[in-house]
């Protein structure tokens, strides 16, 4: 798509709230068959690893690229990344689990250990050091409190988020009688852990952020600015909330930035669709 930043505002936002309808509709008929967790496999072509860390000896002389585990957010399910998990292995035959935590979660910090032992178990069944994550929304939180506070930039090599209130949000407040609300709002005790420190934080984060995101008050909370941080906040022209992670530009940049050294991040924003 090209940018829709030469679009009138109200035409953008029209456009984008057309388009939000539209994968809210789709979205709903698919949440039925994302509520159940999603069958853990091995993928092909590669072994378990032992608990000291040894494979067989029928492993592939070539690794195979990083398994990807996606994180849905605030009351949804695995299902809204069906386009997105099509298209990250489509090309390079990617090994994508999600992980589904349930909607009664009132912590994000005891998500994000629920996604240590996750991404653990993930690293001794598919024999591989590291993992990247892709999470959408509060699961972009939920991820980056992993990597930041418990620990899991050992394990974790790219964090690409996707519209995840990384400043805290001003939207909903009338939903902020949910304890995981609240977290995500600018005041909050997450909020404040989250920019403490991160001095040697090997993590690389690609931070997807919208200018039509209704959801994120403001839009730039979505961004990550912290100076411990290697980030690289990529700015979405004329789309919403619901639409980052089913877009194929989005989902372009989500390969391109999976595949990328960690040398080519930085924090500059451009403009995707």
């Amino acid at each position: 798509m090209r940018p829709a930043a030469h679009l009138p505002l109200s035409t953008a936002l029209y456009k984008a709230t057309a388009l939000e309808l539209a994968v809210l509709a789709g979205h709903l008929l698919l949440y039925p068959s994302g509520l159940a967790q999603e069958r853990r496999t091995q993928p092909s072509g590669t072994t378990s690893a032992t608990a000291d860390g040894a494979q067989d000896a029928t492993t592939l002389p070539l690794q195979p690229p990083r398994p990807v585990v996606l994180l849905h957010g605030f009351i949804d399910n695995r299902s809204v990344f069906v386009l997105l998990r099509r298209a990250l292995t489509k090309d390079r035959g990617r090994h994508v689990e999600s992980l589904n935590y349930s909607v009664l979660t009132c912590d994000i910090r005891a998500a994000a250990e629920l996604l240590d032992r996750r991404v653990e178990e993930i690293c001794l069944r598919t024999g591989q050091h590291q993992v990247d994550i892709v999470g959408h929304s509060l699961g972009g939180l939920i991820a980056r409190y992993y990597v930041q506070r418990l620990g899991g930039d050992t394990r974790v090599r790219t964090l690409v988020t996707l519209g995840t209130p990384h400043g805290g949000t001003a939207a909903a407040p009338l939903m902020t009688a949910h304890p995981i609300v609240r977290q995500m709002r600018p005041d909050s005790d997450v909020v404040a852990e989250l920019e403490r420190p991160a001095p040697g934080c090997r993590t690389r984060f690609v931070a997807f952020w919208s200018d039509l995101d209704q959801v994120m008050s403001p839009v730039e909370t979505a961004r990550v600015d912290h100076p411990d941080l290697l980030a690289h906040n990529v700015r979405v022209s004329g789309i919403g909330h619901l639409a980052l992670p089913v877009h194929p530009a989005v989902a372009a940049d989500i390969r391109q930035a999976l595949d990328a050294g960690a040398a080519t991040t930085s924090t500059d924003s451009v403009s995707v669709a």
